[in-house]
């Protein structure tokens, strides 16, 4: 780790023990020679969650552990993260796993390519050969049609955790409650672009899932309205010129 780093992974994490050590050491494998921090957000675990983290910082001078004093959710918890970041570029992933970090370089290095476009500020995972349950793909292909419907944010994959970003671009966006869901929707609306790269999934290793198929559909129905509502009254300057 340097002083300054160019990279802050941000990883939130609710009782994912058994999950979060084996992570940081795959994300410290992936980013090998590149000047980089870890950020891991502790949302008020009642496991083991913290502890290992803790213990994980001697293997690991990278890693940071920050940790919520009361369960504040997935979206407030990449927010902290992001806050205390010092790298200019963010990556993000689940704190269960299932988002091969070995992945991640790949997005870091689309981001920054030397011909991206202008206004790109973020590529997303797609994830390839999901590993979930029928009903919850059933599910999210239901509620990506849906949204795509109502956003028109042409996003292809908003449940892959899997993300870069430049930290800046994020600061602008309007923050609340399941913000991490519609990340794409919100840097569209400031005038910027996305794009989306084939990322990996693989089975949770261990704990269970934080959400059910319904809750997420009925919250995500309710935050799909507040979305529209915030792109109805988006005003776009193009850009400013300081005289």
């Amino acid at each position: 780790m340097t002083e300054t780093p160019d990279i802050s992974v941000v990883v939130p994490a609710h009782n994912e023990a058994g999950n979060v050590a084996q992570l940081a050491a795959e994300i410290a494998d992936a980013l090998s020679g590149r000047q980089y921090e870890m950020i891991f957000v502790d949302d008020c675990s009642t496991d083991e969650t913290r502890s290992e983290l803790v213990a994980a910082k001697n293997r690991f001078p990278a890693l940071r552990v920050i940790s919520h004093r009361h369960n504040a959710g997935q979206s407030r918890s990449l927010r902290t993260g992001i806050l205390a970041a010092r790298g200019a570029i963010i990556g993000t992933m689940d704190g269960d796993g299932q988002n091969p970090p070995a992945d991640l370089p790949a997005l870091i290095d689309a981001l920054t390519r030397a011909d991206a476009p202008e206004n790109l500020v973020v590529v997303g995972g797609r994830r390839t050969n999901r590993q979930d349950s029928a009903s919850k793909k059933f599910a999210s292909r239901i509620g990506n049609g849906i949204r795509k419907a109502l956003l028109r944010d042409d996003a292809d994959d908003t449940g892959c955790g899997l993300k870069a970003f430049y930290r800046e671009a994020y600061l602008e966006l309007p923050f609340f409650d399941h913000q991490h869901r519609f990340l794409y929707a919100l840097f569209k609306r400031e005038g910027y672009l996305a794009e989306f790269r084939d990322v990996g999934h693989r089975p949770r290793g261990a704990g269970k899932s934080k959400y059910t198929n319904v809750g997420r559909l009925f919250a995500s129905l309710s935050d799909m309205l507040g979305v529209m509502w915030l792109n109805s009254r988006a005003r776009n300057a193009g850009g400013s010129d300081e005289l």
